[in-house]
């Protein structure tokens, strides 16, 4: 099974960005491949607002990217943090596949429609 980085916004609106990325990885998973989302796993052991430990999350995520296969950058902006990590899977010869949010919304309406509890509901 191919592992797929996940790069999607963090900084800013955590709150709704925190629930995009969940977003982002339920897609990755309802098309067939494992994900990683550093920016859901660091912010859970790192303290986001010390530089110090943004940068270590940032340095271990870039880290990790050199294990997947992929990386998909999800929405349609992108910040500072997501573009290092699309500058170091270029660095890396990771394929990059960028996924904008009404692309996400479309291919996610039938399973959301099957099950009523998926927050990609419309």
């Amino acid at each position: 099974m191919k592992l797929i980085y996940v790069a999607s916004p963090y900084a800013g609106d955590i709150e709704r960005n925190t629930e995009f990325a969940k977003d982002a990885c339920r897609f990755v998973m309802n098309e067939g491949y494992a994900f990683f989302a550093p920016h859901l796993l660091y912010p859970q052991v790192l303290n986001e607002h010390d530089s110090d430990d943004r940068r270590l999350g940032l340095d271990m995520g870039k880290e990790a990217l050199a294990h997947c296969d992929e990386l998909w950058v999800f929405g349609d902006t992108v910040s500072r943090g997501m573009q290092s990590e699309i500058d170091a899977a270029r660095e890396l010869g990771i394929p990059i596949k960028y996924v904008a949010a009404q692309e996400m919304a479309e291919r996610e309406r039938p399973f959301a429609e099957r099950h009523p509890f998926c927050s990609m509901r419309m």
